[in-house]
């Protein structure tokens, strides 16, 4: 047991270090290529920040663990919000002025209610994949059309003065591009043994695992993207952060996997998992767009997120005793 949790333990701090250095690396190479700052920030920076759970989920399901894969996916969406968003708020408030971000929300809704309707069978097979990953290009493709028209935005100014400020040249950000990417993949490695054998060895499902452990510690990046922007008090930013990676987690990790191999699900997913991640999205509309002028997620809310975090994973955990 000793060597399982040392391996996650070290692929944890492997995967948060490299993914930070591949997205720093992504996003001053798009910004060589002559990428717009709002698309980079929508695109580049939420793939980035979702390169673990992708990594790490498609390394699951190709290894005949569909309970790690989706749990990390759908942990990490639960993450994101509850934890992250919740964190967030209680240290600075969240003020949204950005259009682009207030439109993202009601999107990211809309994909939630599509990735339940393709759970209630019971199995996410290649015919699911498929669909998920064609909303997934789709969206990719506005997202084309939001960044190259949204100059101005609030987001596009937040990720301009941040691209300004970080002043990598490109043959440094090729470098951790590629070394990034490269670390990514065997830290991913090295988690996935360590909590498949854990799990195994105090006989929790990987499903609980994923939801837990795996999905914190994917999203660590985002965490400390979302930390980072609200210190430079660039909320849109911190939002936008979280907003992309859910898109991508929800569409893309979930697409891939089911891609790679066909996951059966477990009931819980739906009636537990994804049911707490659609209150925590919908939720996250309220509070960002449903109110007349600009949206707000205040420390009150920020302090409720958490502590539904909080309530969800001591759940689980009861659950497996």
């Amino acid at each position: 047991m000793t060597l399982p949790l040392l391996a996650i333990l070290v692929g944890l701090a492997l995967l948060v270090w490299s993914a930070d250095k591949f997205v720093d690396g992504a996003a001053a190479t798009a910004r060589y290529a002559g990428m717009p700052p709002l698309l980079i920030g929508m695109v580049i920076i939420g793939f980035g920040t979702s390169a673990p759970e992708m990594v790490v989920s498609a390394l699951a399901a190709s290894q005949g663990n569909p309970g790690l894969a989706l749990g990390n996916a759908y942990g990490s969406n639960i993450t994101n919000i509850a934890l992250i968003l919740g964190l967030t708020a209680l240290l600075s408030p969240i003020a949204v002025a950005s259009q682009v971000v207030r439109k993202e929300i009601p999107l990211l809704l809309g994909i939630t209610l599509l990735s339940g309707a393709l759970l209630i069978d019971g199995n996410l097979g290649q015919g699911d994949a498929l669909i998920l990953l064609v909303v997934f290009f789709l969206l990719m493709g506005w997202s084309i059309w939001q960044g190259m028209r949204g100059r101005g935005d609030a987001l596009d100014t937040e990720m301009q003065d941040d691209l300004d400020a970080e002043g990598m040249s490109l043959k440094s950000a090729l470098f951790w591009l590629v070394l990034g990417l490269v670390l990514l993949v065997g830290a991913s490695r090295l988690l996935v043994w360590g909590a498949v054998e854990v799990a195994h060895g105090l006989g929790i499902s990987d499903l609980v695992i994923g939801l837990t452990i795996v999905a914190i510690g994917t999203s660590l990046p985002e965490l400390a993207s979302s930390l980072m922007a609200i210190r430079k008090k660039e909320h849109d930013l911190a939002l936008g952060n979280v907003l992309g990676s859910n898109v991508f987690n929800t569409l893309a990790v979930v697409g891939i996997a089911a891609g790679i191999h066909p996951l059966d699900v477990d009931p819980l997913v739906l009636s537990r998992d994804w049911s707490v991640m659609m209150a925590l999205t919908l939720v996250l509309l309220i509070m960002c767009v449903a109110r007349k002028g600009q949206g707000r997620i205040n420390r009150l809310e920020g302090g409720l997120l958490l502590v539904s975090f909080f309530a969800y994973t001591g759940w689980l955990l009861a659950s497996q005793f």
